[in-house]
């Protein structure tokens, strides 16, 4: 497997290693041959890795290309989730307390350089953390409390600048080693709970919820008919997650938001999942999906990634109108239409002030949109959803009158859904593996093509299920009980 480097700007990069490239963010974001480029593992060394920066979005598109980033992007998030911190303080408190004991100063800073210290004493500690984060430079800071006993108090990313001049002797030793190795595995394997018990998690007021209050009913009767114990929760219930088996997420999920907390923190634990942490970062931004659904062959509307140095080809490739999307827009939120040059240099401009890449799609207008939903890889229910009334989306944020927000909807059975719809369906979520998708696909020209994947579709009663019936909601629950299954090695619960 060929190796690189990503960082900001080669020239000042201090960190050289004999027979590997080092390329710039820019580059690798942009420059199309490495997007067509196959048996890659990135370095992503990065100054900074905030969110929609160009250090996220390295290992975010490196994961699309079907290349082994480290870290990856659900690694950059883990140590900004204070959640993650507090977890990892709890598992490793003996090491802790055991390796910082003799100190005298109640405050104590850790530098991990690739999973290393320059203290050998303190090895087994950076190890741990390196494992649990895989990124290269870490600083932990360490307190101790009026009860003397030691506790992270935070986890940050430093960048190669950050690293004082007397330690970099041993980074660049480090450096040689670690670039040499062969194999960059770790990480822990989660500890399981044995309870047969299932939380929804729901949120009484969410905007557009992905399951109305009738819906939820439901999966807690079919879930109580497969013997399970039902508990509607909430984020105030966080610290309760242990007591189930199943956790089944039916609020807007968000990697900014409580449920990629839940789904790490369960996917952690063992608890089986339908919504799992790494879809949530994934498949809810629309530039990972537009670099993945390009890499496996799925047609899509002619879409383009836009940043700064490209962003005065858009209307030249894609011509007017156009639409313009935010990578985490949800519900038609943060997705625009711009119909002249002045309205889409706008849109550019103030969209690009929120995220460094955006995507631009030709526009392709069409009476409805199919909206697959997909079950661990095959179809579970098929719905029409047409525009909103005087709209060209199925949302209309912006209507006068509460009806004309949304469109209509028809269901439809599934063996009467055109097979190749069906076909496409599949074929975009394959590289997903498991889990409960939407895929909303239009036809155009009798050509189907895929618009977006939606990670947690919706499943509101009388719409989503109107084709199919009740057997949507047995088979989400019957999905939540092969997991445990799988888990446990034997039946299910009576």
């Amino acid at each position: 497997m060929h190796k690189v480097i990503i960082v900001d700007n080669p020239e000042t990069w201090k960190i050289r290693v004999a027979g590997m490239a080092i390329v710039s963010s820019g580059d690798y974001l942009t420059n199309p041959d490495w997007a067509k480029a196959r048996n890659l593992r990135v370095f992503n060394l990065c100054k900074s890795y905030s969110y929609q920066s160009k250090g996220y979005y390295v290992s975010l598109l490196a994961e699309a290309r079907g290349h082994k980033p480290i870290p990856t992007v659900r690694n950059i998030l883990d140590v900004s989730k204070p959640f993650v911190v507090k977890l990892m303080s709890e598992e490793m408190d003996g090491l802790i307390q055991r390796r910082l004991k003799d100190l005298r100063s109640d405050e104590f800073t850790l530098s991990v350089y690739f999973g290393r210290n320059l203290a050998e004493k303190y090895d087994d500690l950076s190890n741990l953390f390196y494992r649990s984060f895989r990124v290269p430079f870490l600083r932990v800071r360490f307190v101790r409390s009026s009860s003397r006993r030691w506790h992270i108090q935070s986890v940050k990313t430093i960048s190669a600048r950050e690293i004082p001049d007397t330690h970099f002797p041993f980074v660049l030793q480090r450096a040689e080693e670690y670039f040499s190795r062969k194999r960059y595995d770790g990480g822990k394997s989660p500890k399981h709970v044995g309870r047969y018990a299932m939380a929804i998690l729901y949120r009484e007021d969410d905007p557009a919820p992905p399951s109305d209050r009738k819906a939820i009913q439901k999966f807690v009767r079919y879930g109580e008919k497969a013997g399970f114990d039902v508990d509607v929760i909430s984020v105030k219930d966080y610290s309760r997650l242990l007591m189930y088996d199943a956790l089944f997420i039916r609020q807007n999920t968000h990697v900014n938001n409580e449920t990629y907390q839940f789904a790490h923190h369960a996917q952690r634990e063992g608890i089986a999942l339908l919504d799992y942490p790494e879809s949530i970062l994934k498949i809810n931004n629309k530039v990972y999906l537009a670099e993945m659904l390009q890499s496996v062959g799925v047609a899509t509307p002619k879409t383009m990634i836009v940043h700064r140095r490209n962003r005065h080809l858009v209307e030249s490739t894609l011509s007017l109108p156009c639409v313009l999307k935010l990578p985490d827009s949800t519900f038609s939120f943060g997705v625009k239409k711009a119909s002249t040059s002045a309205e889409l240099d706008a849109l550019i401009e103030a969209m690009l002030k929120k995220s460094e890449l955006l995507i631009a799609q030709e526009f392709c207008f069409t009476e409805y949109d199919w909206r697959i939903g997909i079950l661990d890889g095959e179809p579970l229910f098929a719905c029409k959803y047409l525009m909103a009334k005087g709209h060209w989306q199925i949302y209309n944020w912006e209507a006068k009158k509460h009806n004309d927000v949304t469109g209509g909807f028809e269901g439809v059975r599934l063996d009467e859904v055109p097979p190749q719809i069906l076909k496409i369906a599949r074929k975009a979520v394959k590289p997903i593996g498991r889990g409960l998708y939407g895929i909303d696909i239009k036809v155009v020209g009798n050509r189907p093509m895929v618009i977006e994947i939606n990670e947690n579709p919706n499943i509101d009663e009388g719409v989503e299920d109107m084709g199919e019936g009740d057997i949507v909601y047995r088979r989400i629950i019957d999905a939540f009980l092969g997991r445990i299954a799988e888990r446990t090695g034997g039946g299910v619960a009576s």
